[in-house]
């Protein structure tokens, strides 16, 4: 049997995007109940720039490719959707989100919670990281505990159950069939949920070697340090996915935890979108999809 390829995806609008090394493929319930399915190959920066391919350096290309990546793969969703109304989304939609959305993320997650622990009393620098990481960490599952009160966000956290359900049964080897796929569960530890619960530990191990300088300084050297962090993220996420051991399974526990508020339970229509997705990316065609949008050769984040 060939060795299977790692396998990336997210929930998007009323689908799922799949990613299997150069190919992407979006698939969406469309409102006539049928299924739309958008294929595209990428040349990701490691294969451009081998160099940007080695172990911390990959992790940090990976996950910004993978924003870009992701974003541009909600647009196209939404543009299915937004159709039916007369709307259409433009090129520089996607760069405008991209800018936003890092941006926010960023000034949210670690220059907030760095502004805030200026307020805390004459302590050890390790102290005030830690705490301030703490801060960091509130802010973040705040911010789930609030989307998870949104009633519309539902059936996106079901896509993305859906998604978790078809990579656990093509990793276990299973017929990419809806009845073989149905029992698998919604919690993986190769998510972004997980993903970002790691960097934000990390973060604290990473800041706390620097000391506690002035606050413009500390800024500075935390935006310096995030791609460092995601690169060390990276790779701790990949051993907690690799690697089954009591220890590594005892790390991916707090991640698989936490995705109990950002998955839910599938129907069987949400994984039928989510196993169109899957075949496409590995490059198994299924005549029974229409397939929509070209088939195009485009370097990552373009």
């Amino acid at each position: 049997m060939a060795k299977q390829q790692w396998i990336g995806g997210q929930a998007v609008l009323e689908g799922v995007m799949m990613r299997c090394q150069d190919n992407i493929a979006i698939a969406f319930r469309r409102g006539d109940s049928s299924i739309g399915l958008y294929r595209e190959k990428i040349i990701p920066a490691g294969k451009r720039f081998p160099l940007l391919g080695k172990p911390i350096l990959r992790g940090a290309v990976a996950f910004f490719e993978s924003f870009v990546i992701g974003v541009r793969a909600l647009n196209i969703s939404a543009a299915e959707v937004m159709a039916g109304e007369g709307e259409e989304l433009k090129g520089w939609h996607t760069f405008l989100m991209v800018f936003l959305g890092l941006g926010l993320g960023i000034a949210l997650f670690f220059v907030l919670p760095t502004c805030l622990a200026k307020f805390l009393p004459p302590m050890p620098a390790a102290a005030k990281n830690l705490i301030e990481g703490a801060i960091r960490l509130t802010i973040f599952l705040s911010y789930l505990f609030v989307i998870t009160r949104w009633g519309d966000v539902r059936r996106f956290f079901e896509y993305h159950g859906a998604e978790h359900k078809v990579i656990f049964g093509y990793e276990n080897g299973e017929p990419l069939e809806i009845e073989r796929i149905r029992p698998y569960a919604t919690l993986h530890p190769r998510c972004g949920t997980s993903f970002i619960l790691i960097v934000m530990v990390c973060s604290i191990l990473l800041f706390s070697l620097f000391g506690w300088p002035p606050l413009p300084q500390r800024i500075l050297i935390r935006l310096l340090l995030l791609p460092l962090v995601a690169g060390f993220s990276y790779e701790a996420i990949r051993v907690t996915a690799k690697y089954r051991s009591p220890l590594v399974r005892l790390i991916a526990a707090p991640g698989l935890w936490l995705q109990k508020m950002t998955t839910r339970e599938p129907d069987d229509g949400q994984i039928e979108v989510a196993l169109c997705a899957l075949k496409a990316a590995i490059g198994v065609e299924d005549p029974g999809f229409d397939a929509t949008g070209p088939e195009l050769e485009v370097t990552a984040g373009v």
